[in-house]
């Protein structure tokens, strides 16, 4: 009995067995090497623009890359919470346009209206655009959950719907005649040293990563899109799930377009074009997950401090548009290639 159980023992170890225990190291390699790919590609993208870029680690850089990427991060996150429960959004670019014109319209003509209300024209401008963006996206979420239809080609169809909308509303051309406030406070504002755009971001930020991490919705969120059959045989409400996520993306990217309005002061209808490909990018590079079920919040944040300062790193180094849009693919690529199992 004894001696049985002395030969046995030398068979497991770790608790794997020996026959396993090449793959049980293969597995953990690939593991670490997902999780070394973003933190790899953005000390890299630093160290190369510190070295090529002047400036490019002075303090107005970096406060000014601060500034730009609160757009983005905002997106992005909106992007992380639909890609979690399985979906896609590729409507959030227009989006980020139709609450920019909406918002816009709402305000002007409400300070028309009344010339001494600027604090109401504001209000019922980012409420007019708010709901815009949960419009659409509770119709993104009931038309991949309650008609079946892929994400992909539901929010691609939306996208040229609400782009339609948002030029037939604007005529094409920019809207004017914004409380001056609205810029003053939104756009160009700060608090505590710290632009106001950036504080909204931050909230944000904390707002997405206490519903992921903290909530019974954030558990829910990440069941649905780990495993849709196995989370509806555990009785979660898939497809309530679904749709919160697609309204609650609506209504980031169109906080999003609200703030490139205060930003622009005007209505705009051609913006928030390069975002779809942007925030996947960034969720990507984050090692968020397409298939669903795997992503952070706080690991978005870096992903889309990357691109960001990718972009900076190369306008100060007079790199053109095309070239930047080019080397952001790129980017994706390769994130994609070093993080596959």
């Amino acid at each position: 009995m004894s001696t049985s159980t002395t030969l046995a023992a030398p068979a497991v170890v770790a608790n794997v067995p020996a026959s396993e225990a090449p793959a049980a190291w293969r597995q953990w390699l690939a593991r670490h090497r997902q999780a070394a790919v973003l933190p790899v590609l953005f000390i890299g993208a630093m160290v190369i623009f510190t070295a090529l870029a002047p400036g490019f680690l002075s303090l107005d850089n970096l406060t000014n890359v601060a500034r730009q990427s609160v757009y983005l991060l905002i997106v992005s996150l909106a992007q992380l919470l639909v890609l979690i429960g399985g979906g896609l959004d590729l409507s959030v670019g227009a989006v980020v346009a139709l609450s920019s014109v909406v918002g816009a319209s709402v305000m002007a003509a409400v300070l028309q209206a009344m010339p001494d209300s600027p604090g109401l024209a504001i209000l019922a401008g980012t409420a007019a655009g708010l709901a815009s963006g949960a419009l659409i996206g509770l119709i993104n979420g009931w038309g991949t959950s309650a008609l079946r239809i892929p994400a992909f080609m539901m929010t691609l169809g939306m996208s040229s719907v609400v782009f339609g909308i948002t030029l037939l509303v604007s005529g094409g051309v920019p809207i004017y005649g914004l409380p001056p406030e609205f810029g003053q406070l939104f756009g160009f504002g700060s608090l505590l040293g710290v632009p106001t755009p950036v504080w909204a971001a931050l909230i944000v930020v904390v707002a997405v990563y206490v519903l992921l991490e903290r909530t019974r919705y954030g558990r829910h969120l990440y069941a649905t899109g780990g495993n849709l059959r196995a989370a509806e045989l555990s009785g979660v409400r898939t497809r309530r799930v679904s749709i919160i996520a697609f309204v609650l993306s609506g209504v980031l990217s169109a906080l999003c377009g609200l703030l490139l309005t205060a930003r622009l002061d005007t209505g705009e209808s051609n913006i928030g074009a390069s975002m779809p490909l942007e925030s996947i990018a960034a969720c990507v590079i984050a090692g968020v997950a397409l298939a669903g079920g795997v992503g952070r919040a706080l690991a978005v944040v870096v992903g889309t401090l990357l691109i960001v300062f990718v972009q900076n790193g190369m306008n100060l180094m007079q790199v053109g548009a095309y070239a930047q849009t080019m080397v952001i693919g790129a980017i994706l690529i390769a994130a994609m290639a070093l993080s596959r199992k």
